[in-house]
């Protein structure tokens, strides 16, 4: 072996090393949350600052270890196979690469990335400074070569860094619930929130035909008696019709103004300005503007502008944390389990719920509850005894309160998979 072998040799052990090292701090910086990383800073002052600095900006830096690895293995390869080449001649170059695939894996992937993943925290602060003067050194080159990547793949191009999708998230929250790091409960709230994005207001709102009203001739007392028995705090006054909503009467100020002698005053002496909003309007907004503006009951218009419903605070916040019950709300289920396996449901239960209660996959088009479905499947007004069939479960209306199916039978058709004989 001559001199020029041995400083070639030489130079593929430290790439070798160069290559396990960014493989730590890639994974290392790639695996530490923000939360995580805001942890450090406190407790480590050196170095944690600087980890919550790399994982606050990961499109520069991360995107500059990425080129930095490209570099040290495609040069360790190269060399790899000009030194085999060297030794032992045309078979050198197969040998070179076996070789280099074994060391490469083992030495600068494998056993480098699992001990970054046994130890991230420790790997994290270990490297951070060389993330550091990497993304200072590499930055413009990484982003020359993601401005190409950009002009091939409009749209397409890596300076975002990497991302995580909301199915890799509601995986990682059921793994870590079956593995008994969170709780169940702390999985459902994750999926909630996940879902509350993709929700729109009509999914949520009370339907008109079940909005409670009062109509702006109705007296203040009038309004109380009403509020009692159906054990509202808000109920919105309609003028000509209930399409012509025009304004909401807190039930709190009506028993004030009937305490204060003015019982007889019109409900419009008491009685807000509504607050309108369109039905398909994204919910995590709707509470940040009820939030805002300390809005407790909004109305719901469709698309023609006639009023669709209300939507309350508190069916925005069931959306998260699940249904909130007190003693003014029905005892009745929305969904019974009955002993021949069949289920019950309420007219007004939403298909995406009951598919993921019973596992199954019935289809969600200009319909959003079970009543819609079968409005949809049957074409007409359905009757007590209908029924329709989609997708392997058989829907039958129980019970139609005027047009409105109130009750539905719902049986899975699907075979049971079970044992080969």
């Amino acid at each position: 072996m001559s001199v020029i072998d041995i400083w070639l040799l030489v130079v593929i052990v430290v790439l070798v090393v160069a290559a396990s090292v960014l493989a730590v701090a890639e994974t290392a910086i790639t695996r530490m949350s923000r939360s995580r990383a805001a942890a450090l800073a406190e407790q480590h002052p050196r170095r944690g600052p600087l980890v919550q600095r790399i994982v606050s900006n990961l499109e520069r830096d991360l995107n500059a270890v990425y080129l930095s690895v490209n570099i040290v293995q495609t040069v360790q390869a190269s060399l790899v196979g000009v030194l085999s080449a060297r030794l032992f001649g045309p078979l050198g170059v197969a040998i070179g690469i076996v070789l280099n695939v074994v060391v490469l894996f083992t030495l600068a992937e494998a056993a480098p990335k699992t001990w970054a993943l046994q130890h991230t925290d420790r790997a994290a602060l270990l490297t951070a400074p060389m993330v550091d003067g990497i993304g200072r050194l590499m930055r413009w080159p990484a982003r020359a070569l993601i401005g190409v990547a950009n002009i091939i793949l409009p749209g397409k191009g890596l300076k975002q860094g990497p991302f995580v999708t909301e199915e890799e998230i509601l995986a990682l929250a059921e793994e870590a619930a079956e593995a008994a790091v969170i709780e169940e409960s702390e999985r459902e709230l994750i999926e909630s929130i996940i879902d509350f994005g993709d929700t729109v207001v009509r999914e949520v709102m009370v339907p008109r035909p079940d909005v409670v009203s009062v109509g702006r001739d109705s007296s203040v007392r009038e309004v109380v008696d009403v509020a009692i028995e159906a054990g509202l705090s808000r109920l919105p006054v309609y003028g000509e019709s209930s399409d012509d909503v025009v304004g909401v009467v807190n039930v709190r100020h009506a028993f004030r103004a009937e305490r204060e002698g003015a019982g007889s005053e019109p409900v419009t002496t008491v009685m807000r300005d509504a607050y309108f909003v369109p039905e398909t309007k994204p919910v995590r907004d709707l509470l940040a503007e009820m939030q805002l503006t300390k809005t407790h009951l909004a109305v719901v218009v469709d698309e023609y502008g006639g009023n669709a419903g209300v939507v309350t605070l508190e069916d925005l916040l069931e959306e998260l944390v699940g249904d909130i019950t007190d003693e003014f709300d029905s005892e009745t289920e929305d969904l019974q389990r009955l002993a021949n396996g069949e289920v019950l449901v309420v007219g007004s239960f939403n298909v995406g719920d009951l598919n993921e209660e019973l596992d199954l996959h019935l289809p969600e088009g200009d319909w959003d509850t079970v009543g819609g479905l079968v409005f949809g499947k049957l074409g007409r007004v359905p009757v007590p005894g209908d029924a329709v069939e989609s997708d392997g479960v058989r829907l039958v209306v129980e019970r139609v309160d005027g047009r409105r199916v109130t009750r539905v039978r719902v049986r899975d058709l699907r075979p049971v998979d079970g044992p080969n004989p």
